[in-house]
């Protein structure tokens, strides 16, 4: 009897090892640390909305609180998607998701990687960076200042506001143009960011900075993106537009602001000689340039026997190329979108363009628009682009 009364005791040391080992369930114990961090990152993100600098700085490091202090945020939130933690010390992968109040339609979400530290009880942030792969933001690269246009939002760090002024009058030229070619199916308005450098730029692209040198602005979004998704950016190289003329600097703003127009209908089957030659279409209509100083790379191709055999290739409008051949691809694709509004009429262009990006694949695509919308096959449009060549920059 004495040797079994010591069984229960050695059983009930084991179940009670268990029960905290384990918990009730029988699976490994959640580390409550992660649900904890999630409420730090609650209240930061509260902190953000409500520029509460004291609340911010109880979360963590709070550098760039500050920079945000102007730009209207209408929502902020993270979400914890995964947690390592060796003692007091964490890594947090987190979804950072916010909204441009008037703007962006959707939240805008970029991964970020949060590194944290256990104090005197508390967990608080001690660094917070893109997580790899993702791109900066414009107020990791200083304080952000903000100019309101009629149809534009303009946010730029290390800009003067005068600087940013001039880039809303650009765009709030460019988005009625833009609506009085394309139609009034889109927001109206767009956002365009300004950082100081190239390298900026590079940084808000998540990419190298070698790559944009020439390239004087882009625009971000998802092709084909819903009705619900987050404003596009169009985001300026400050070095390749300060060196542009009065003329190219509205081309280029209204080209992008195209490109946000038009984005709901731009797919995988859209092929790049029309998005980017619509964008440029758009971009150079009522301008009264003539066809060889739009186009001077191809005039001379043309000049020199050197005619194009077939449309540019996606692959040509690559920005680490050849200069010369990427300025021809664009050229061209602009040359073809020029062809369709004079032979078939701009409400063609534009059922062309919609019927290219509703074809649920790349392949057939550009086949069936011009079988449908044009009456024309690819043989026979790709000899009248040749021919158009011919004539206009001949």
């Amino acid at each position: 009897m004495a040797g079994r009364g010591r069984v229960p005791g050695v059983v009930a040391s084991c179940v009670l090892l268990l029960v905290a080992l384990v918990g009730c369930s029988g699976r490994p114990a959640h580390d409550t640390a992660a649900d904890t961090v999630q409420g730090v990152l609650d209240r930061r993100a509260a902190a953000v909305l409500h520029r509460d600098a004291a609340a911010y700085r109880a979360t963590g490091a709070a550098p760039e609180l500050a920079n945000l202090r102007d730009v209207p945020l209408a929502a902020w939130s993270y979400r914890l998607t995964g947690f390592h933690r060796t003692g007091d010390r964490a890594t947090a992968d987190v979804d950072l998701s916010y909204r441009v109040e008037g703007y962006d339609r959707a939240p805008v979400t970029t991964g970020r990687t949060l590194r944290l530290a256990r104090g005197e009880g508390r967990w608080r942030v001690t660094s917070d960076r893109p997580a790899k792969k993702a791109a900066e933001q414009l107020w990791e690269q200083g304080a952000v200042s903000v100019v309101r246009g009629e149809h534009s939002l303009v946010l730029g760090a290390g800009q003067s506001r005068e600087t940013l002024r001039r880039f809303a009058g650009l765009a709030d030229r460019a988005v009625p143009a833009v609506s009085r070619t394309w139609g009034t199916d889109w927001p109206g308005h767009v956002v365009v960011l300004v950082p100081k450098s190239l390298e900026g730029m590079a940084g808000l692209l998540g990419a190298a900075a070698s790559g944009y040198r020439g390239i004087a602005a882009v625009t971000t979004g998802e092709a084909g993106g819903p009705a619900r998704a987050p404003a596009d950016r169009i985001i300026i190289n400050p070095e390749a537009y300060g060196v542009l003329g009065g003329l190219g600097r509205q081309v280029v703003l209204t080209h992008e602001t195209t490109h946000v127009a038009s984005r709901a209908h731009t797919t995988a089957a859209t092929p790049l000689w029309l998005s980017e030659g619509y964008a440029d279409w758009a971009g150079y209509l009522g301008s009264g340039r003539p066809a060889a100083q739009v186009a001077p790379e191809l005039q001379r191709a043309v000049a020199d026997g050197r005619l194009p055999a077939a449309l540019p290739e996606d692959a040509d409008f690559g920005f680490t190329g050849d200069a010369a051949s990427l300025a021809r691809a664009y050229e061209g694709g602009w040359m073809a979108c020029r062809l369709i509004a004079d032979r078939w009429g701009e409400v063609r262009l534009n059922d062309f363009y919609r019927a290219v990006g509703a074809h649920p694949q790349r392949a057939g695509a550009v086949e069936g628009a011009l079988r449908d919308v044009l009456h024309t096959t690819p043989e026979a449009f790709t000899g009248r682009w040749r021919e158009y060549l011919r004539s206009q920059l001949g």
